[in-house]
């Protein structure tokens, strides 16, 4: 796993905050999910960057969500390579014993639900860089995001919608570089 952790990676990829590599190497976490977890980091990191001129929101939050979110996967592994949803609860449950906050835990639990009526615009981040980081785009998760750019900036709609989808084109265009180094890293 340490070799995930630091792995710089073609291009470079940023490291997971410190607290976070402590608790992956606590936990024994795979190797795949550490080197996951650093390129949904990565590209929340770039797209925070590039939305918070537009956009007010908690930017260290959602970046401790991105490191995070799939934490749970340490106690599921199976769904590190195959469908699930039982690290979600688990990923939350978990990270509450370990003493983080529950605004912080909440994103292992709320990445993948993010129709939910109460989604805050950070779980809509961390849910956005969780899908682009591999060039996953999303419609109506994006509408979501568009919407809080909107209501933020009174741009009209398509504008908004232009401001995200240049910013996620972007993220989208290294996908296949993000998912090589995933790829590298065992699953086990």
């Amino acid at each position: 796993m340490h070799h995930a952790l630091t792995d710089p990676g073609d291009p470079p990829l940023r490291p997971l905050p410190d607290e976070v590599c402590d608790l992956l190497t606590a936990l024994d976490a795979p190797p795949r999910l550490a080197a996951h977890l650093r390129a949904v980091h990565d590209v929340a990191w770039s797209l925070t960057a590039a939305l918070s001129p537009h956009l007010p929101f908690d930017r260290a939050a959602v970046l401790y969500g991105a490191a995070t979110h799939d934490i749970g996967k340490t106690v599921h592994v199976n769904e590190l390579s195959g469908p699930g949803s039982a690290h979600e609860r688990a990923g939350h449950e978990l990270l509450l014993q370990r003493g983080v906050g529950p605004a912080l835990a909440r994103f292992a639990r709320t990445h993948a639900s993010w129709t939910l009526p109460d989604i805050t615009i950070e779980d809509l981040l961390v849910s956005v860089a969780d899908k682009i980081w591999k060039g996953k785009r999303v419609v109506d998760l994006e509408q979501k995001v568009v919407d809080h750019l909107v209501r933020a900036t009174d741009q009209e709609p398509w504008q908004a919608f232009l401001t995200l989808d240049d910013v996620l084109s972007g993220l989208a265009a290294n996908a296949d570089d993000r998912l090589a180094f995933q790829a590298r890293h065992p699953a086990a």
